[in-house]
């Protein structure tokens, strides 16, 4: 019983040690003498819409963030992300994005990069909705270490299955783009079907099934250090893969378009 009551003692210290140790870290009662940005920005998306150093806080932050980019040399990381931010501050009172706002980005460069793929395939005249005048792509070159370095992760047989799967001819090729693209630009909820987009943050060729009832079946090849996407029926799934010899398994329901990603590296 006594250490049982060791035990439990030892759990509330450890509680309060955490929540103390949060609220240090949310604590900004210096925050009217800050010049750190992050601090800025961090305060903003938490504080609440009415506090009054929203007032002071939010041009400071964009007078700062203009400092640096005006200060920044050429080649700087920081200036697009700062010149981002500003244009959210510009029109809200933080740089918090909602989920549907980075669901929408995703979505806009989903459309360009499969826009300028079929521009790189050969100029096709196929209608797509919203599309107008596609720009070129850049598609990689053949690099048959990394490849090769890749598939060697995979069973001979999967290695063979991904190879198949990746080698569409032309025409399958801009017919599944298309069919991506409409269904990008389609906003219609009624819809039957859906985008689902796989991020492969491995080094290793992976095979993505996607399997819902009855014959419903799907196989997204996705090679490492990049992503595929493909149009399935609205619905429920079972996803799963072999990432560099780890399995993964997860349910899903695609209702919208959703966005998985796998193996960190």
């Amino acid at each position: 019983m006594k250490n049982f009551s060791k035990v439990i003692l030892l759990f509330m210290v450890f509680c309060a040690a955490s929540f103390h140790s949060q609220e240090r870290m949310k604590d900004y009662s210096r925050i009217m003498s800050s010049t750190n940005v992050y601090e800025i920005e961090a305060f903003l998306r938490d504080a609440h819409p009415d506090d009054p150093k929203r007032i002071i806080l939010r041009p400071r932050l964009i007078k700062m963030l203009r400092e640096y980019i005006k200060n920044a040399k050429a080649g700087d990381q920081r200036v697009k992300e700062y010149q981002e931010k500003i244009s959210l501050l510009v029109k809200r009172g933080s740089t918090k994005i909602s989920f549907d706002e980075m669901n929408a980005k995703i979505r806009q460069a989903q459309i360009a990069k499969f826009q300028r793929e079929l521009a790189e395939k050969g100029n096709y005249s196929t209608k797509v909705y919203g599309a107008s005048s596609p720009a070129g792509l850049e598609t990689p070159k053949d690099q048959l270490s990394s490849e090769d370095a890749a598939s060697n992760r995979m069973s001979a047989e999967e290695d063979k299955e991904f190879k198949m799967l990746m080698s569409e001819n032309p025409i399958e090729h801009k017919n599944r783009t298309v069919k991506i693209l409409n269904s990008l630009f389609d906003n219609d909820p009624n819809s039957a079907e859906s985008i689902v987009m796989i991020t492969n943050k491995s080094k290793c060729n992976m095979i993505m099934r996607i399997e819902g009832v009855g014959y419903t079946k799907y196989r997204l090849p996705v090679p490492a250090n990049g992503d595929n996407t493909i149009v399935v029926k609205k619905g429920d799934y079972l996803f799963s893969s072999i990432v560099c010899g780890s399995q993964y398994s997860s349910q899903k329901t695609v209702q919208k378009a959703i966005m998985v990603s796998l193996g960190e590296n």
